[in-house]
């Protein structure tokens, strides 16, 4: 009985953690919201439209860096439409999430390193862009923040700090409850479980190391991760799985973003562009060449 509480309170402050690591760029990232809506009205949708052309570029730029924030970040300013789906999908695509220092930890050669990363933003930028090219003609551009305050219920008329601050508290209560329920059935089934669903087998590998990436959780970026650097998977296996694991950012988007089916549009985007990328990979000498220089 004493194992299992002490079990409990591990996973509950492990969750209390996670999400009180993401509410500063949760918060930020309302603000600039806010801000933009309150001071800068249609000059800003102007601007951000005109930026927009190079937002794939930029998103798969800023998404490799080695946190998880910038993902979930994203999906917010996307909820309000204040950035495009092609460089949502940019971002996710290119996030390292926990790769980087589960890398670096275990002293892999930073050729090997650069190559992954480098691959990550590539198909990022790539997919980024064809997504928006190929949508430009259905999709809309203009800032939908008073549409999303009214989804949360919240007066846009408050103080922008004041609002964004509202906006935070409502979706980190919900990434608090979600990752609560994840880390319990990781605990409950265990790390090792997940690593003997993900076997080096072709196709079907590239298909469940993207099943095991799609879970929003930090933990599926570590696991995926190590078991490329243990051999039990391939590169093109592992790059599957990072190029649909976004961290949280998932969560935050199926949270916000409305109607669901675009959620689930960008959802299937991810998918389907992980498990063709990696099998890209390993069936070519690129993935044995990246993996030469481990």
């Amino acid at each position: 009985m004493t194992g299992w509480i002490h079990e409990a309170l591990h996973v509950l402050l492990h969750s209390l953690l996670e999400t009180a690591r993401l509410l500063p760029f949760l918060y930020l990232t309302y603000l600039l919201m806010e801000y933009l809506e309150h001071r800068s009205g249609d000059a800003s949708g102007r601007l951000l439209k005109k930026s927009g052309k190079i937002g794939p570029l930029l998103g798969a730029g800023l998404g490799c860096l080695p946190q998880c924030g910038f993902s979930a970040a994203a999906s917010g300013l996307y909820g309000g439409r204040l950035i495009t789906a092609g460089t949502l999908i940019a971002v996710f695509l290119s996030t390292s999430d926990e790769m980087l220092p589960v890398m670096i930890s275990n002293g892999v050669s930073i050729l090997f390193l650069i190559s992954v990363l480098g691959i990550k933003v590539a198909i990022g930028v790539l997919v980024g862009f064809l997504v928006d090219l190929i949508g430009r003609g259905h999709r809309s551009d203009a800032p939908q923040i008073e549409e999303f305050c009214e989804r949360e219920h919240c007066d846009c008329h408050d103080h922008f700090a004041l609002s964004a601050l509202k906006h935070t508290v409502h979706v980190g209560v919900f990434l608090f409850l979600v990752t609560l329920i994840l880390n319990g059935a990781v605990e409950l089934i265990g790390e090792e479980t997940l690593k003997g669903a993900v076997l080096n087998r072709p196709v079907l590998s590239n298909l469940m190391a993207a099943v095991v990436g799609v879970i929003p959780n930090c933990a599926s970026s570590v696991v995926l991760t190590e078991l490329q650097l243990s051999g039990i998977i391939s590169v093109g296996s592992m790059l599957s799985g990072l190029l649909v694991n976004g961290g949280v950012g998932l969560l935050v988007l199926f949270r916000n973003n409305r109607p669901l089916s675009d959620s689930l549009r960008i959802l299937a985007i991810l998918f389907a562009a992980g498990v063709l990328s990696g099998l890209l990979v390993d069936l070519t000498p690129l993935g044995g060449w990246i993996a030469s220089l481990r």
